[in-house]
């Protein structure tokens, strides 16, 4: 299961994964019944969570909503630390995550928002780079693990601090190495190469420690919030949630 989910990761478009993958997944859950590990976005329990990355790691993917630890991470930190799930508030989702579309539409205190360049998930076609909204649009504006694939991550954080309104914040996810800087060639095209030196064949950079300050170049305050660090150690292991990761919480300057 590892090699399969690996190797389809690598190499089937985005696109359909996040059109078909579900359909497939689900049936999976079927085989994975069991209460050793539970998803706090969808509800459900298994015996353990399925394998997921180009480097397999166990115990990471939700086979129902397809929710990976860094999903469940971001769904506690909005139930416990924000009142997103309470509060009318207007809602951008960039390259929204199928794991959060449908639960977040139902949610009738939000107006929520999905826009994306390539995804079939989003109903507004949209380049972060050129968001189509007026200044001061946003409560709030999701980002997660797109700055990585984006020809200017500057250009597209200052327009993510255009649309917020005056107090809105966000939450930016990137994958984050533990390296000080961060690294981007924009001459390196090869697939190939870019998988080597940035980890995946549609990285255009490999963010380091300095993700947060880099970014807040833009404008936007962002802000390192150690929230797994919080939590009991029995929750953390009854999640499966990813005991390094930080919240990367963005504030309109």
């Amino acid at each position: 299961m590892k090699s399969l989910i690996s190797w389809t990761i690598r190499y089937v478009p985005r696109r359909y994964l996040q059109l078909f993958s579900h359909f497939f997944l689900r049936l999976a859950a079927v085989f994975y019944r069991g209460n050793a590990v539970h998803c706090p976005i969808c509800e459900r329990s298994f015996r353990k969570f399925l394998p997921y990355g180009r480097v397999g790691r166990d115990n990471a993917l939700c086979p129902n909503c397809l929710g990976l630890e860094r999903h469940r991470l971001m769904w506690l930190f909005l139930k416990q630390e924000t009142d997103f799930f309470k509060n009318p508030l207007k809602v951008l989702h960039i390259a929204p995550e199928l794991c959060f579309l449908g639960r977040f539409e139902a949610l009738d205190n939000l107006e929520y928002i999905t826009g994306d360049l390539e995804s079939p998930l989003a109903t507004i076609k949209m380049d972060i780079h050129q968001i189509p909204f007026p200044d001061n649009s946003f409560d709030v504006v999701f980002s997660n693990h797109v700055l990585e694939h984006v020809e200017n991550d500057i250009e597209a954080c200052k327009e993510i601090n255009r649309v917020l309104k005056p107090g809105g914040w966000g939450i930016v996810q990137s994958p984050v190495y533990d390296m000080e800087k961060t690294i981007e060639d924009p001459t390196l095209t090869d697939p190939s190469e870019r998988e080597r030196v940035f980890g995946q064949r549609d990285h255009v950079r490999k963010y380091g420690t300095d993700y947060a300050a880099r970014l807040s170049t833009s404008g936007l305050t962002v802000t390192e919030i150690p929230f797994v660090q919080t939590l009991d150690p029995s929750l953390i292991k009854k999640h499966a949630l990813p005991e390094k990761e930080l919240i990367y919480l963005a504030r309109k300057s």
